[in-house]
């Protein structure tokens, strides 16, 4: 009888679980994580790409969809169909977000659920261990691995979160590249192309010392560019989680022609020009291949005459508006563009909730239908240069015309050397304060600029700029250069009609200078072409109102084109302005195909010779076996 009563209690029991939603699990139901390779896996890392299979005890007899889930999350995965029979299999994805929940909670290990169509819980696989994925770090313009270094070993910013880094460069692997060097100003850079195939390199290593098959990207300013160069042209399988920058300037950065008049850092310091990243990179690289974008704006200047390069609001170097001139996910932070890579407020309130995405938060980034989005060009006077030897000075005349509320101005020196006095329209010596005059002072090279300041509503007239050294400027001395933007007074409309021409193809620029919505006449005006190994041409313009000349270029690559105008206003005063082109002149595929066709055509002329003399010479090879 007390059994009896057992058993009833039981059934009792299993009943009422059962009207609750609880269902039993058949042991023999199995779930499996598959690899890249189809093998069972017990430890992927996160991003891997993975299959899920279910094998049921019993064969269905109606078709039925499964869905898995992880862990206890509403979260699904995967889903396969089984048409008949007891077992089907997810298609491959990637397993991006698997070490981490929601709150930035690290999960080492995780359990995948399958359910039916009632979401009923059928079974559930082995505990797996999931392992974070790598972080590689890029670095920008003039710069080094060690810009990241708050960021590595065992007390970096990664290391907080129980993240790997790997800064390129920095000798953990192979691979470094190069931006340039403040050493060795004049050397000649690496392209962006040839960056991207070395981060391509730098990325491999570091896939093969860890044995993840996917990295998070993040970079610094010009490293940005070189990250999307990789994305587009030299990623084969897609191996990068997202694309994480920090201050990189998708539409450039006018700052650049500072460095980039001296002749400094080419190629790279013509890359990062405005019209170079807007008319010729973001017209070509515009492949996200699945790969989300995000870019942080430092945006701690928003005053026009503290901002000596750039529009604002911006980070002394990068504004706000070149970080949106491609569509991309973006988020604004108050801070420097130096700062970027060692703000510890940067890395935990932007870095770390994005390396730290849970499963379900990834979407594959489609490519945007547009990529180019032209940002109003600043108004710039010519580029100054000099220099300035040991314990000497020169002296520089700037007109500011009428009707200018703004004239800013940056210096760049590359031994971060100089001072300067500068004496207004007025005839006095103006004491530059960081608050009324923006006066600031940078020795980040990444900068592109050492001194900055400008003015708000400046008198018109001429102004004095003196360059002096210091007690720190070299033996040899030091070459500088100056730029200024005006806002308002006359503006500059100069174009060429093509941005990407090949060797021998004739380029027609073209300029006009308005002031009050009427053309002025333009005196002289001159296209300053410097090629990719430094060399200047120059070619001049006919003077008047709508003005053009042509070019022909003759050697592939990055030409700067500075086109300085002189205008006169019709109550006679003298008006200066310049814009800054930039040109890729790439090769003629025709030719290149003519050249490749002569090689393979001379290649077989020379293999039949071949094959004709070894036919000759196998009689008298018989011979003289025989007769020696």
């Amino acid at each position: 009888m007390r059994k009896i009563l057992l058993i009833l209690t039981s059934l009792f029991v299993l009943s009422a679980l059962s009207g609750f939603g609880f269902h039993q699990q058949d042991s023999a139901t199995l779930i499996q994580i598959l690899n890249r390779s189809g093998n069972a896996a017990t430890q992927i890392t996160d991003g891997d790409t993975v299959q899920l299979q279910i094998t049921l005890p019993q064969p269905v007899t109606t078709a039925q969809t499964i869905t898995f889930k992880i862990d206890d999350q509403n979260v699904t995965v995967g889903s396969c169909v089984i048409e008949n029979g007891a077992a089907c299999q997810a298609d491959s994805f990637l397993s991006l977000g698997w070490h981490w929940d929601a709150g930035g909670v690290a999960k080492n290990t995780r359990v995948i659920k399958a359910y039916d169509n009632g979401n009923n819980l059928l079974g559930q696989s082995e505990s797996i261990t999931v392992k974070p994925r790598p972080v590689v770090l890029v670095h920008g313009f003039i710069s080094s691995w060690d810009a990241w270094s708050a960021y590595l070993n065992s007390n970096g910013y990664l290391a907080s979160i129980g993240l790997q880094g790997f800064a390129v460069g920095d000798g953990q692997v192979e691979g470094s590249m190069n931006t340039g060097s403040m050493t060795t100003p004049v050397e000649r850079t690496n392209t962006l192309a040839q960056n991207a195939e070395v981060e391509g390199q730098y990325i491999a290593n570091v896939k093969k010392t860890t044995g993840a098959e996917m990295v998070d990207l993040v970079v610094h300013s010009m490293g940005g560019m070189i990250s999307r160069y990789y994305i587009d042209r030299v990623m084969k399988d897609r191996d990068v989680a997202q694309l994480i920058m920090l201050g990189s300037p998708m539409g450039g950065s006018d700052c650049s022609v500072l460095p980039a008049a001296l002749g400094f850092y080419l190629p790279a310091s013509i890359e990062i020009r405005q019209s170079y990243m807007e008319g010729v990179f973001n017209k070509q690289i515009t492949h996200r291949r699945g790969v989300e974008f995000h870019d942080l704006a430092g945006t701690a200047i928003i005053e026009a005459f503290k901002s000596p390069c750039t529009d604002i609001p911006n980070d002394m170097v990068v504004s706000l508006g070149s970080i949106n001139a491609i569509p991309l996910q973006s988020s604004k932070f108050e801070a420097l563009h130096s700062d970027l890579t060692s703000s510890r407020a940067v890395f935990e309130n932007y870095i770390s909730p994005l390396l730290e995405r849970p499963a379900g938060s990834f979407t594959s980034a489609p490519d945007p239908e547009t990529t180019v989005v032209k940002t109003p060009a600043l108004q710039f006077t010519r580029v100054y240069t000099g220099r300035v030897d040991a314990g000497g000075s020169t002296e520089l005349t700037i007109n500011i015309d009428d009707n200018v509320t703004v004239a800013s101005f940056a210096l760049y020196d590359p031994t971060r050397s100089v001072t300067v006095s500068v004496r207004g329209a007025s005839g006095n010596v103006i004491q530059l304060d960081a608050e009324k005059n923006g006066f600031v002072q940078i020795t980040d090279p990444s900068s592109m600029f050492y001194l900055g300041y400008g003015f708000a509503n400046p008198k018109p007239g001429p102004w004095k700029v003196t360059v002096l050294a210091t007690d720190a400027t070299p033996a040899s001395g030091t070459d500088f250069s100056i730029s200024v933007y005006f806002i308002g007074g006359a503006t500059l409309d100069a174009q060429s009609n093509t941005l990407i021409p090949k060797p021998g193809e004739q380029i027609q620029f073209s300029a006009s200078l308005a002031l009050g919505g009427e053309f002025l006449e333009i005196q002289q005006a001159r296209a300053i072409i410097r090629n990719p190994q430094g060399e200047i041409e120059t070619v001049d313009f006919n003077p008047g109102e709508q003005i053009s000349a042509a070019w022909t270029p003759r050697i592939v690559g990055t030409h700067a084109v500075d086109i300085v105008v002189t205008g006169i206003t019709p109550a006679g005063a003298q008006i200066e302005r310049t814009a800054f082109v930039s040109l890729e002149v790439q090769p003629n595929p025709s030719r290149l195909s003519v050249q490749f066709n002569i090689f393979l055509v001379a290649a077989g002329v020379l293999a039949i010779l071949g094959f004709i003399l070894y036919l000759s010479t196998r009689p008298f090879a018989k011979w003289f076996r025989r007769n020696r």
